[in-house]
């Protein structure tokens, strides 16, 4: 491998109301503002739910695009070093330019930066360079009184997926340099109780179809991910495919190694720190449109299209945030009616109308040993999940929350169990069944806001829509 990666350390986003996300973070997920970096210019701020932490970036309007770039040519030209940046409390850095990222001039609000800790960044930067990549940021240093970090940016080759290469073994600060760290104690704060969320599970790219493998020799060649099979059946060449009457989709999962000074491991394999995979969905043309070519539409390239979150106490964890205002998507009841599902849910030791309550979704692992299986509930592998509506203006990215009891894919279970519910008389059949998989379900509210009157492609679809009494609910919140 190229990059020796030894940890995931923040996932960064780019958006234009950074107040709204900001507020969205704090107050309705729970998560907690621990550092900022506000210049003139430019505004970071950074915040933290366990391992899970998230650096909100303002995007430049346009109209300040030009501007902005016009004073950043004049920092860089007259500073002595371009690629060494002090930021120690008598030396404020008020570049315009984005630290441990690159400015994003994307037309949308995006998820776009997924920065790694590396041991050595020189190291990887000749080694990538060497296999031909782009690099938007070369090798630079930012220190202040508590040491020094060094980091380049590498361009992925998803969409406008970039990654932040980093290594703060030379930093004694609790973040990073040019971040304020603002002082909180949260060790026994309530909501970290009722909302234990741990760290990033897993992140999902929506790419273009037919290119998973494209995607994933790079990061295997690039940075020594690996295959990680959903499910133990799944075929080595094409992935865990639901190809079926109205859904076709297809899913392939990626883990990278983990370089410490003990070795290099899988983070699968070491329990003692957080485990987040990759997960590449495409749809498969032989179907209608799912949720993948929404994201494809709106978000107009490849990019991340979900991120979940892992928690302690899923029920728990949605309670909290459902009461602060955070939106979940709700399947058809009869999902949780149905008698093998309710079954498999109070088999888990669960209440079906307790998950129903915030749209909790359950999935068994079928393949787990048949001893297990007739074991106790406590026994049985399983995850649960649950999924937000889109957390920006587009109906692009979303977050999903995840806990897991053994069970390590990622709910495609569930996709099949849903469509088999639009396949019952009466739950309208016609529907494009890529609303099986949740987060595709705006596509119609989508077009029912945009929408005034009826058109004749428009018309049967709402009507179709309208049979099933399981997704009235949906219609009414795009009447809103």
């Amino acid at each position: 491998m190229a990059a020796y990666l030894s940890r995931l350390h923040h996932i960064s986003l780019h958006v234009s109301n950074v107040e709204k996300i900001a507020n969205d973070l704090v107050s309705k997920f729970k998560f907690d503002l621990f550092a900022t970096r506000l210049t003139d210019r430019s505004r970071q701020l950074a915040f933290r739910k366990g391992a899970a932490v998230f650096i909100v970036n303002e995007r430049p309007n346009q109209s300040s695009v030009r501007l902005n770039e016009e004073l950043l040519g004049i920092t860089d030209r007259y500073s002595g070093d371009p690629r060494r940046v002090n930021v120690g409390k008598y030396n404020k850095d008020n570049s315009a330019k984005c630290l441990y990222d690159v400015s994003s001039h994307y037309p949308v609000d995006t998820v776009s930066n997924v920065c790694f800790e590396v041991e050595d960044v020189e190291r990887s930067f000749r080694a990538l360079r060497h296999l031909g990549c782009n690099f938007l940021v070369p090798p630079t240093t930012v220190q202040d009184e508590a040491g020094l970090v060094t980091y380049s940016v590498v361009k992925s080759i998803v969409g406008n997926v970039c990654h932040t290469l980093i290594d703060r073994t030379k930093y004694e600060g609790i973040f990073l340099p040019g971040f304020d760290v603002v002082e909180k104690d949260c060790s026994l704060d309530e909501e970290h109780t009722s909302c234990p969320v741990t760290h990033f599970d897993h992140i999902t790219y929506a790419c273009p179809r037919k290119t998973t493998h494209q995607v994933m020799r790079w990061y295997e060649q690039l940075f020594g991910f690996q295959r990680f099979f959903i499910d133990s059946e799944e075929d080595a060449d094409e992935g865990f495919v639901v190809n079926q009457e109205g859904i076709g989709l297809r899913l392939t999962a990626m883990e990278y190694w983990k370089c410490s000074k003990a070795g290099v491991i899988l983070p699968s394999a070491d329990k003692k720190e957080p485990d987040c995979k990759f997960v590449i969905a495409e749809s498969l043309p032989e179907q209608g449109r799912n949720q993948v070519d929404t994201f494809l539409e709106q978000h107009r390239a490849p990019g991340i299209q979900h991120i979940g979150l892992y928690t302690k106490n899923i029920v728990s964890t949605a309670h909290t945030m459902a009461g602060a205002g955070v939106q979940f998507f709700s399947p058809p009841p009869a999902y949780y009616s149905e008698v093998g599902k309710q079954q498999e849910i109070e088999e888990a030791g669960h209440n079906p109308q307790m998950l129903a309550q915030h749209g909790i979704l359950l999935d068994t692992d079928l393949h787990q040993d048949p001893l297990s299986q007739k074991a106790s509930s406590e026994n049985r592998r399983y995850l649960l999940q649950v999924f937000t509506k889109p957390i920006f203006a587009e109906d692009t990215f979303f977050l999903e929350l995840i806990e897991r009891r053994g069970a390590t894919g990622f709910g495609e279970g569930n996709i099949r169990a849903l469509w088999s519910l639009q396949e019952q008389p009466g739950a309208g059949r016609e529907v494009n069944c890529s609303l099986c998989f949740l987060p595709d379900a705006l596509s119609l509210s989508s077009l029912l806001k945009q929408n005034s009157t009826w058109t004749n492609e428009t018309k049967p679809a709402a009507q179709c829509w309208w049979r099933s009494e399981a997704l009235t609910e949906m219609l009414d919140w795009a009447e809103e």
